[in-house]
C-alpha cells in the first residue's frame, strides 16, 4: 500500500468530509453479503474501515464476487491470480470495475481504483458495492445469495415491444392522418374559408 505523508489545509478538511461519509453498519452488511457469495473460504477481516480496505485492496474477492454472479463458464474474469505485485493487483480491481460496469452497475456509481487501493474514498468503494448488490438483487436470476433485505431491488423499466405488422399498421395510420388533415387550416377548417365565428354560406355548403 502506498506509503502517503500528513495531509495539510484544503486537502486534509476534504479527505475528513469523505471520510465521514463512510458508515460502519453498510460495512458490516456488505461484509456479511460477500462471506454468503463467495464462500465459506473466506476469512472474515476485523471491523473498521482500514481492515476493510486491507481485505478488499489484492483485488481478488472483488473478482470473486463479480464471478459469483454469472453462472459457471460464464464468468467474467477468466483467470484470478494472486500476487502480492502492486500492478497485478490494481489490475485485478480495474477488471472487477470494468465487469461491475458491464453487469450493470452505472459509471456514476463506480469507484476510482485509487479509492480503495490508497484509501482516498472508501465511501464510494461502499456505494458500488451497494450498487452492485442491488443490481444482482433486481435480475433475480438466481445467482444472488443472501438476505434480500440487504440491499434495494431497483423498479424494472417495461419495455414495450412491437411487432413488424404493428409498426407497418401504426405507420399506416399516421400517413391517413396526415392525408386527412392536408386541406386544412391550423384552425382546423378548410382552407380558404373565414374564421368559426363567420357563417358564410359558402363554407356551410
Amino acid at each position: 500500500m502506498a506509503n502517503r505523508g500528513p495531509s495539510y489545509g484544503l486537502s486534509r478538511e476534504v479527505q475528513e468530509k469523505i471520510e465521514q461519509k463512510y458508515d460502519p453498519e453498510l460495512e458490516t452488511r456488505l461484509v456479511e453479503w460477500i462471506l454468503v457469495q463467495c464462500g465459506d473460504d473466506l476469512e472474515r477481516p476485523e471491523p473498521g474501515k482500514q481492515n476493510f480496505q486491507k481485505w478488499l485492496t489484492s483485488g481478488t474477492i472483488l473478482c470473486r464476487l463479480i464471478n459469483s454472479l454469472y453462472p459457471r463458464g460464464e464468468e467474467p474474469i477468466k483467470k484470478i491470480t494472486e500476487s502480492k505485485m502492486v500492478f497485478k493487483q490494481m489490475e485485478k480491481i480495474s477488471q472487477f470495475l470494468q465487469a461491475a460496469e458491464e453487469y450493470g452497475v452505472t459509471r456514476g456509481d463506480i469507484f476510482q481504483t485509487v479509492d480503495l487501493w490508497e484509501g482516498k474514498d472508501m465511501a464510494a468503494v461502499q456505494r458500488t458495492l451497494m450498487a452492485l448488490g442491488s443490481e444482482a438483487l433486481t435480475k433475480d436470476d438466481g445467482h444472488y445469495r443472501g438476505d434480500k433485505d440487504w440491499f434495494h431491488r431497483k423498479a424494472k423499466v417495461h419495455k414495450r415491444e412491437f411487432s413488424e405488422d404493428q409498426l407497418r399498421q401504426g405507420r399506416s395510420l399516421i400517413g391517413l392522418q396526415m392525408g386527412s388533415n392536408r386541406g386544412a387550416s391550423q384552425s382546423g377548417m378548410p382552407s380558404g374559408c373565414p374564421s368559426a365565428s363567420s357563417t358564410t354560406s359558402a363554407c356551410l355548403s
